[in-house]
């Protein structure tokens, strides 16, 4: 059996250290908003080259508080419209609307299933506050135009990287392009915990300070509430976990890499279509996902050489339940996708003889 994704012996790597910060954190007496939380969040900031980091119970709960604070700070108010790509997983919409804004969904590019520069200009309208650029797959959107595209029609930028901890794009890491950045640290991230955790990055003194009262039960000093918060907060346990695996997050990114660069070297059967990224950098490979028509038939063709791969994602948000009112949308680009993508094993753990035998059975199909 090839795993899609191998968390336990991911784990398995730094077991001992992980076992040795659990102890720490058990014998310290202190397990919510302690030393390791703060030091997890210098040295995240660090790493993504910003100013402030602010620790969050998981992903969604990171957008979700961003778009708050902005609502509390002035910058937004129901009804103002958020550009989305409507190939996204539904957390980046339902943090949206769970904040009373109207999600604007636009259609990717084709080639990196990232949100279309030139499909957000015609998107654009008097109620547009937030383009919501989501680094698909591990991929960075084209972070440049888009952000002169919000500069020139003064628009706040919030990008979702919860798939690319450590992607770059001219040199410049995600979660250090927006307004602010949300990251998800769910276990199967390239930087994952051992349970659910979030960060929010920003260069903003204010809107940290907002996040950070407003993910307390609205406070900044205990039992004197500023706003009516929520209770977000990553725990000490997670930031110590993650302490531990941030070191290593160059070394993984690597080995995802290696895995991709023999994918997409080895792969010629003309009826899929391959991953496409413009620089090294720009690409972490949390996921490499591939196009092909009768998607099912290779999976079950996967399956039955005992090789596990998944589907990201098989319904597009608009089409969901949850939202009825989307249903009339006509996004055609997305829909496709939602039939023809498969996401194949991508492991750090993941060996070259592993790789090839799933390159052999995509070949032959």
């Amino acid at each position: 059996m090839i795993p899609f994704l191998d968390l336990k012996g991911i784990n398995a790597k730094y077991r001992d250290e992980l076992i040795q910060v659990a102890a720490r954190v058990i014998d310290s007496g202190w397990y919510i908003q302690g030393s390791e939380v703060g030091k997890f969040e210098s040295e995240f900031s660090e790493y993504c080259g910003v100013k402030h980091c602010i620790g969050v119970a998981n992903g969604l709960d990171a957008l979700t508080l961003t778009l708050r604070a902005w609502k509390e700070m002035g910058k937004l108010r129901d009804g103002d419209e958020v550009i989305v790509p409507a190939n996204t997983y539904i957390a980046s919409i339902l943090a949206i609307t769970e904040n009373r804004l109207v999600p604007i969904l636009v259609e990717p590019n084709e080639s990196t299933y990232n949100l279309c520069p030139n499909k957000i200009e015609s998107a654009l309208t008097a109620k547009t506050k937030v383009i919501l650029p989501v680094h698909l797959y591990g991929q960075l959107a084209d972070m440049p135009l888009i952000m002169d595209i919000a500069e020139r029609n003064k628009l706040l930028v919030l990008e979702d990287s919860a798939q690319a901890h450590g992607a770059r794009f001219n040199g410049k890491i995600a979660g250090a392009w927006g307004d602010a950045s949300g990251f998800s640290f769910y276990p199967g991230k390239n930087l994952g915990a051992l349970g659910d955790a979030g960060a929010i990055t920003t260069n903003d003194a204010e809107l940290a300070s907002t996040i950070r009262a407003l993910s307390n039960y609205g406070s900044h000093k205990k039992y004197e509430n500023v706003y009516q918060g929520v209770n977000s907060r990553l725990d000490e346990m997670q930031a110590a976990f993650l302490r531990v695996k941030l070191k290593y997050l160059a070394k993984e990114i690597d080995a995802r890499r290696l895995v991709a660069n023999t994918y997409s070297r080895c792969i010629d059967n003309p009826k899929i279509s391959l991953p496409d990224w413009l620089h090294r950098d720009q690409h972490v490979f949390h996921l490499y996902v591939i196009r092909v028509k009768n998607r099912d038939k290779l999976q079950l063709a996967l399956s039955e050489k005992g090789v596990e791969t998944l589907v990201h994602y098989p319904i597009a948000p608009h089409l969901q339940a949850c939202f009825p009112s989307m249903r009339n949308l006509r996004l055609p680009l997305s829909e496709q996708l939602q039939d023809e993508v498969l996401s194949l094993p991508i492991s750090p753990t993941q060996t070259e003889y592993q790789t090839q035998q799933v390159v052999g059975v995509i070949n032959d199909f």
